[in-house]
C-alpha cells in the first residue's frame, strides 16, 4: 500500500521558469540585482541625509563668499530644482540671507563643515566602490576627497553663473547643452578621481553619459513635480514642508548619482563582451578560411 500526497503536487510552469531565466539575465534584471546588492536606496537616503546636514552649509559659506552669486545658496537650489517664481521665493525664506552668515561663523564650525564634507566625498567614493566592486582605497587617498569637494563647488558656482536664456529657443539650447556636457565633465572627472584612477577615462564615458541624461530627467522632474509640492507644501506645513521636498529631491540625486554609474558600468560590459566576441570572430575567420 502506497501512502498518500499529503497535499496537492505542485509543478512550476517550464515557460514561466524560462521567463524568469531570461529576466535574470537581461540587462534590466543584472542592474535590478546588483543595485540591491550594493543598496542603492539605502545609499541614496544616507547620500541626501550628509548632503543636507554637511553640504549645504558649506555651500551657503561659499555663496556668501561669492558676491557674484548673487541671491546665494537659495539660488543655487532653486535653479537645480528648476522652481517656479512662487517656489524660489519659499526657498529664500527658508535659507534666509546668506550674507549673515560668514559673520557668525566661528573657527570650530569651519572645521567641523570641513571635517564632514569630506565625509560626504568618502561616501560617494564607497558608492562608486561598491558599482565597480572595488575594495576600500586607503587612507592616504584622503586628498581626493578635497579636491573632489573643491571640484563640486566650483562647477556648482559655474552653474548657477551661468546666464539664463530669455525666450531664445538657441539660446536655450546652447545653455542645456553646455549644461549637459558640464555635468558630463564633472561625473567623468569625479569617477576618475574617487576611485583613484583604479578605472580607465574609457570604461567610465558610459556611467559619466547615462548620469548627465538622468541629471536631466531629474530637472525636469522636478520642474513637474518637485516646484508644484514647495509651494503646496509651505502653505501647509510651512517651512518644514520646504525641507521634506528638498530632502527628498536630494534621495534623487543620489538615486541619480549611484544609478547612473551602474548602468554605465553594466554598458561598459555589454560594449567589452561585443567587441570581444567580433574579435574572437575575426581571429577564427583567419584561421579556418571558408
Amino acid at each position: 500500500m502506497t501512502d498518500k500526497p499529503s497535499g496537492p503536487e505542485r509543478t512550476v510552469n517550464p515557460r514561466l521558469l524560462r521567463l524568469y531565466d531570461w529576466i535574470e539575465a537581461s540587462p534590466v534584471g543584472l542592474g535590478w540585482n546588483r543595485a540591491r546588492e550594493m543598496e542603492l536606496m539605502h545609499r541614496a537616503m544616507g547620500f541626501a541625509a550628509l548632503g543636507f546636514l554637511t553640504l549645504v552649509p558649506l555651500l551657503i559659506l561659499v555663496a556668501a563668499a561669492d558676491p557674484a552669486s548673487g541671491q546665494g545658496f537659495a539660488r543655487w537650489m532653486g535653479a537645480a530644482l528648476g522652481v517656479s517664481k512662487e517656489s524660489q521665493d519659499e526657498v529664500e525664506r527658508l535659507f534666509g540671507l546668506p550674507g549673515q552668515a560668514l559673520q557668525r561663523t566661528t573657527a570650530f564650525g569651519l572645521a567641523a563643515l570641513t571635517v564632514f564634507g569630506l565625509t560626504f566625498g568618502s561616501a560617494v567614493q564607497t558608492g562608486y566602490e561598491k558599482v565597480w566592486d572595488l575594495p576600500t582605497a586607503r587612507w592616504h587617498t584622503l586628498w581626493r576627497h578635497v579636491v573632489w569637494l573643491a571640484l563640486l563647488i566650483f562647477s556648482l558656482i559655474a552653474f548657477v553663473n551661468t546666464p539664463e536664456p530669455e525666450d531664445s529657443v538657441p539660446l536655450t539650447v546652447v545653455v542645456a547643452l553646455g549644461d549637459l556636457i558640464g555635468t558630463f565633465l564633472f561625473f567623468w572627472a569625479s569617477q576618475r578621481l574617487l576611485l583613484c584612477g583604479r578605472v580607465r577615462w574609457r570604461a567610465l564615458i558610459p556611467g559619466a553619459v547615462t548620469t548627465a541624461l538622468f541629471m536631466l530627467g531629474l530637472r525636469i522632474f522636478s520642474q513637474m513635480v518637485f516646484s508644484p509640492l514647495i509651494a503646496s507644501n509651505a502653505v501647509t506645513y510651512g517651512p518644514f514642508g520646504t525641507v521634506l521636498v528638498i530632502q527628498s529631491w536630494l534621495v534623487g540625486v543620489g538615486v541619480v548619482v549611484y544609478a547612473g554609474a551602474l548602468v554605465g558600468r553594466l554598458i561598459h560590459e555589454a560594449l567589452t563582451r561585443r567587441r570581444l566576441e567580433r574579435e574572437i570572430v575575426l581571429e577564427h575567420g583567419r584561421h579556418h578560411p571558408a
